[in-house]
């Protein structure tokens, strides 16, 4: 079996014309556009909100250590000197 070529392709897209006519076609050409283009705007905002969160966790795991850190400091008793 060989690959499907030129003529092929004009064979189905004539048929295609046939059985739909050429307003329908149209629609057809058009609703898949729209799909496309709401797909792309998916993936493009799933990756945002993404970026978003990561951004948002790695400033509250920044923050948590701020407050550690100084929780720590507060805990520890100065030492002072020692007289010789």
């Amino acid at each position: 079996m060989g690959s499907i070529g030129a003529p092929e392709l004009l064979v189905i897209a004539l048929l295609a014309l046939l059985l739909f006519g050429a307003g329908r076609i149209a629609d057809i050409g058009k609703g898949l556009g729209q799909g496309i283009k709401n797909f792309k705007q998916g993936l493009k905002e799933a990756n945002d909100d993404d970026d978003k969160d990561e951004k948002a966790e790695k400033a509250d795991k920044s923050e948590k250590s701020e407050k550690s850190e100084k929780k720590e400091a507060k805990a520890k008793p100065k030492e002072e000197p020692k007289e010789a």
